[in-house]
């Protein structure tokens, strides 16, 4: 048995301070195996996290046991206030929730009911997502989700409605490429309108140490435009380079004896490319961001320099999925 005297179960395994770190983190905990665990598991799994934690391990665990159960942790409940997260907000659930959702979009893009239905069916998905991963001290009223819903998918129907009508007479491949616009368009405005309160109200930075300084409003703008970098990148690869394979293939005469097959097909494609980019674009920036204590609002940094002199030269902050 290994000895866990020293073992802490939130020292990340990988170091996060460089990409290859961060993207292993991110394999780990967005394997969307992890989607089917039970509930009773999952629950069993926070205990232990706890458990050890509070320096109380049960007697026969094994440090593979706890790097098991801090990764369903991981996948399942958010990392601010440990309250399990839905299960179609987890990132864990991006491969199979975004594949579908990603096929029938690149598939469905001709008409424009199609394209109304599916952009709607992905900003919901995406509101989801994206309340879910919030930062959990800054709470919203539902009004303000409300808003934040209708803004966004209102955003993604009239661009993915306007450019479709625009290419028209454009070559084919370019109608293929107006479910990506409209959905980077829609990040753009869904992200910040669903994490608004930070906006307004500033997110919670901290020393290095975890000592908590003040809410920061620069922080959370850079925290949310970082978020939403991630997630464009997340679906660029595949709805940009699935349209140019389809496009090739669908010129073949056996592709065009089993069009049924065409939207499963780009389901499948979609989820290879998911599969990799969920925790590659999860992993471009820290999850816990750093900023320069010159960077923060003059008001806050006088406070900070007031309590603490020159020892605290960087803020640090979640920044969230």
């Amino acid at each position: 048995m290994a000895d866990l005297t020293n073992f802490s179960i939130d020292t990340p395994r990988w170091d996060q301070n460089t990409f290859v770190g961060r993207l292993k983190h991110f394999f780990n905990i967005t394997d969307p195996r992890t989607v089917l665990v039970s509930e009773r598991e999952l629950d069993r799994a926070k205990a232990l996290v706890e458990c050890s934690r509070a320096g109380l391990v049960p007697p026969g665990t094994s440090q593979e046991q706890l790097l098991y159960a801090k990764k369903l942790y991981d996948s399942a409940f958010h990392p601010d206030s440990g309250e399990k997260m839905n299960l179609i907000g987890r990132m864990s659930f991006q491969v199979p929730g975004g594949m579908a959702i990603t096929g029938f979009m690149l598939q469905f893009y001709r008409t424009v009911p199609a394209v109304v239905f599916w952009q709607w069916v992905n900003q919901s998905f995406n509101a989801l997502v994206n309340y879910t991963n919030r930062n959990a001290a800054c709470p919203l009223s539902l009004t303000q989700i409300g808003v934040a819903y209708v803004t966004a998918t209102g955003t993604a129907l009239a661009t993915a409605v306007k450019l479709n009508l625009y290419t028209k007479r454009a070559p084919p491949l370019m109608a293929r490429w107006v479910p990506f616009v409209a959905v980077a368009a829609a990040n753009c405005v869904n992200i910040p309108m669903m994490r608004q309160q930070e906006l307004i109200n500033g997110i919670a930075v901290t020393a290095e140490n975890g000592e908590e300084l003040g809410n920061s409003r620069v922080a959370a703008a850079k925290g949310i435009a970082q978020v939403v970098i991630s997630r464009i990148a997340m679906a660029a690869p595949g709805m940009v380079l699935l349209p140019i394979l389809m496009e090739r293939l669908e010129k073949f005469p056996f592709m065009k004896r089993i069009q049924v097959l065409h939207a499963p097909l780009q389901v499948m494609l979609a989820g290879g490319f998911l599969l990799f980019m969920v925790p590659v674009a999860c992993s471009l920036f820290p999850q816990r961001c750093s900023m320069a204590l010159s960077n923060l609002e003059p008001g806050l940094r006088a406070s900070i320099v007031a309590q603490h002199g020159d020892s605290v030269p960087y803020v640090y902050f979640n920044k969230g999925l």
